[in-house]
């Protein structure tokens, strides 16, 4: 019955790898969400509105520079897990290298972070705050997300990141009660992602029987010259999306960052939906172009229209609830919160529209038409959002970062119809 509608039955479903893929890294992310919840009352009670902001501002600080640590290698390596995954040789100094590789980045951003703090004299109402933060950049650097994902076995590590969350959910619960403990807030994030993660390559060596050689520099560079595409373009896409709370602390006071800063973590835990979405059609979607294009283009179209119809629902279920979300979320009525929210709320639907074009451009190779169609949007939202973010503060912040995605997607769309009107006809036309 369910063939002759054209319908597959649930366990067919289940076992598509895209549908494993979304279904795993949306665990990880709906229990990032859900800890994020959790926790944003938890420490607003416990080191105030004011030191939370501070501390979602060092957050963002090292976010940024986790881009570094990352250097785009969570879009290359998975792809060279998956070639190789039946070669235990090959995969060990892939592994091997990339861990190395990142470690070193890590360290580089420490660097850059105390020079910054004792050096320079930035960062001066959360220096303390930053340094402790610096756990956060070998938790990033050791995280295996990427071997998981091109090995297509994501149950493990979606299991070991909701254990890391409550480890870090209890240390808030435990330790953090005073405004003077803020400063182990992301410390503690860092350390319970760094065991999480230790535990995870103690996996990857005991039961894959992966080994780790020392480091190949020649094959390190080769491949941070290979990603260095890949890493500009993250960091404008970082820049474009999270920049606005840095921008925001050239103007406003620490409870103005407070109060846009919760408002701004309802959001943009909303926010990381499209780039789920990306994430796990990207190998069925990179398969179907280079065998049927017509496939691809129903496959692309299909995911498309349901997205969007999520996204209007989503974001006008956030605006209507805007106020019992900051009254649950921080325990009591702050209308300024409420209205950034309000402000915001479009922001999800806005960010799906970019879905297909950022797909078409990761599947036809194309590096460089993305890093170019990401530093023209970081450029836009830099100019913008300083000037609005001058004359309005939080709200003028709010209306740039709208603006922001919906000029990304008309450069993405005007780049690709320059560059390759074939992908751009077979998808708009």
């Amino acid at each position: 019955m369910l063939e002759k509608l054209g319908l597959n039955p649930i366990s067919d479903i289940i076992k598509n790898k895209s549908i494993q893929n979304f279904l795993f890294l949306a665990t990880i992310q709906s229990s990032n969400i859900l800890i994020s919840i959790i926790s944003m009352p938890l420490l607003i009670q416990g080191i105030g509105v004011d030191q939370f902001g501070l501390v979602n501002l060092a957050l963002s600080v090292i976010v940024l520079l986790n881009v570094l640590v990352g250097f785009g290698y969570n879009l290359s390596a998975p792809r060279e897990v998956a070639v190789n995954q039946m070669d235990k040789t090959a995969l060990s100094h892939l592994l091997s290298n990339v861990f190395s590789t990142k470690i070193l980045l890590a360290g580089l951003a420490t660097f850059l972070i105390l020079i910054g703090v004792f050096g320079l004299n930035l960062f001066k109402e959360y220096s303390l705050i930053l340094v402790y933060s610096v756990l956060l950049l070998f938790s990033e650097a050791t995280l295996p997300l990427w071997f998981f994902q091109g090995m297509e076995k994501m149950k493990l590590v979606s299991i070991a990141n909701i254990f890391s969350k409550l480890l870090f959910l209890m240390g808030i619960v435990l330790f953090i009660h005073s405004p003077e403990l803020s400063k182990w807030v992301n410390f503690m994030m860092g350390f319970s992602g760094l065991l999480i993660n230790l535990f995870l390559l103690a996996y990857i060596h005991t039961f894959l029987q992966i080994q780790f050689y020392r480091p190949q520099f020649s094959s390190i560079w080769a491949s941070l010259k290979e990603n260095v595409l890949f890493f500009f373009s993250n960091l404008a896409s970082y820049i474009s999306i999270n920049g606005g709370l840095i921008i925001l602390s050239f103007y406003a006071a620490a409870e103005t960052l407070g109060m846009y800063s919760l408002a701004e973590r309802v959001v943009m835990v909303l926010r990381l939906f499209p780039s789920l979405i990306v994430q796990a059609i990207f190998p069925n979607a990179s398969k179907l172009y280079k065998t049927d294009e017509q496939s691809f283009y129903r496959f692309l179209r299909l995911v498309y229209i349901r997205v969007l119809l999520f996204g209007v629902l989503i974001a006008t279920s956030v605006y209507l609830a805007a106020p019992w979300i900051i009254r649950v979320l921080s325990r009591s009525d702050l209308s300024e919160s409420v209205r950034y929210l309000q402000l915001l709320s479009p922001l999800l639907f806005l960010s799906c529209l970019n879905i297909p074009n950022i797909t078409m451009m990761l599947v036809a190779d194309l590096k460089q038409l993305l890093f170019k169609a990401s530093w023209m949007m970081c450029l836009y939202m830099i100019i913008v959002s300083s000037v609005l973010t001058y004359l309005y503060q939080g709200n003028g912040l709010c209306f740039s970062i709208l603006s922001t995605e919906i000029v990304a997607y008309i450069i993405c769309m005007v780049l690709l119809y320059r560059r390759n009107r074939k992908l751009f006809h077979g998808f708009y036309s």
